[in-house]
């Protein structure tokens, strides 16, 4: 089973694989995107984050591999009065342009398999945001291999903070945490965990 089967299986299941319901972190962090602004939401997957963006005023646009992610996305925007502008592409053949976003999101998202992959990405979110421009991300961090509540079980999809630090400019580090806390998003991430959060401004 390749990714786009594995993710369309999951997605295409009853109900939402995450729930509907926006991540904590992404509610936290969404003052600091530029009101109004142009959101790229990364492996969005079924769209929850998308559309709560959506319905806080931001022009949002998403991409992930999954057609039934797409649908779900669909669905939910529509249940919810927004739309959203959704792209089905892996993201290392999606253009993320350059100085197009306000804002580039990334919740629990495949970026890449290692951290070498996961650099090059890196690069491109840069290059893609405007000035000012702002990054959010929550991962699931190493340590989460000793919770099993959710994730990858690769620790090689799992960056920590000093993988951020080594990619950004340090002066673009408006939060930067490993910290644990309970994450309640649908049936496959359930429970204490352990993440990584960043919010990056761009110069």
């Amino acid at each position: 089973m390749n990714d786009r089967e594995f993710w369309d299986e999951r997605f295409g299941a009853q109900g939402y694989a995450y729930g509907t319901e926006p991540n904590v972190f992404l509610e936290e962090s969404v003052s600091f995107i530029p009101s109004s602004g142009q959101v790229l939401c990364i492996a969005e997957g079924e769209g929850r984050n998308a559309v709560f963006l959506a319905k806080n005023g931001f022009d949002v646009s998403a991409v992930d591999i999954s057609h039934a992610g797409k649908r779900k996305t669909e669905t939910l925007a529509s249940e919810n009065g927004v739309q959203v502008s959704y792209t089905i592409s892996d993201l290392d053949d999606f253009d993320l342009g350059a100085g197009a976003w306000d804002a580039i999101v990334s919740i629990f998202g495949y970026i890449g398999p290692n951290a070498e992959a996961r650099k090059f990405v890196y690069q491109r979110i840069q290059k893609g945001l405007k000035p000012g421009g702002i990054f959010i991300v929550e991962a699931y961090h190493p340590r989460q291999l000793e919770y099993g509540t959710g994730g990858p079980k690769d620790i090689d999809f799992l960056p920590a903070l000093e993988e951020f630090k080594k990619a950004f400019e340090a002066s673009g580090f408006l939060h930067g945490a490993e910290r644990e806390r309970e994450v309640f998003e649908g049936e496959f991430h359930t429970g204490a965990s352990y993440v990584t959060q960043v919010v990056w401004k761009k110069a």
